[in-house]
């Protein structure tokens, strides 16, 4: 009986340790990058890591352009306005972050529309 109880706790460990790597693995970040400035963009999703969904956005938008949102197994999206406004959002479903992308962007300016959105596969 007693190596059962050093057995199962063991067990139990090493199947946390595996889900939670799994877990983690399976991360994948997606980026918006903008210029307010020429109104040019870019994005990337299912990446890595945050760093290179940045990267890559980046990269993408080319210009003058900066990172205005970031997401992880999520969607994101940009809106814009009159003179290059914009506002971002994130959530679970594609029209809820260009919900509040919109939303956002009507504090700042008028005239919304989405510009960009992507999702990640999760």
């Amino acid at each position: 009986m007693s190596s059962y109880r050093i057995a199962l706790p063991f067990a139990i460990a090493s199947l946390l340790a595996l889900m939670a790597g799994s877990a983690s693995a399976a991360d994948n970040y997606g980026a918006i990058a903008f210029s307010q400035g020429t109104g040019r963009y870019g994005y990337t999703y299912d990446y890595g890591s945050r760093g290179s969904a940045e990267q890559g956005a980046l990269n993408n938008c080319g210009g003058s352009c900066s990172i205005v949102l970031w997401f992880k197994n999520a969607c994101g999206a940009l809106a814009t306005g009159r003179a290059n406004g914009y506002g971002t959002g994130w959530a679970g479903t594609r029209r809820r972050a260009e919900n509040i992308a919109m939303s956002n962007c009507a504090e700042r300016t008028g005239g919304c529309n989405i510009l960009a959105w992507a999702c990640t596969t999760r």
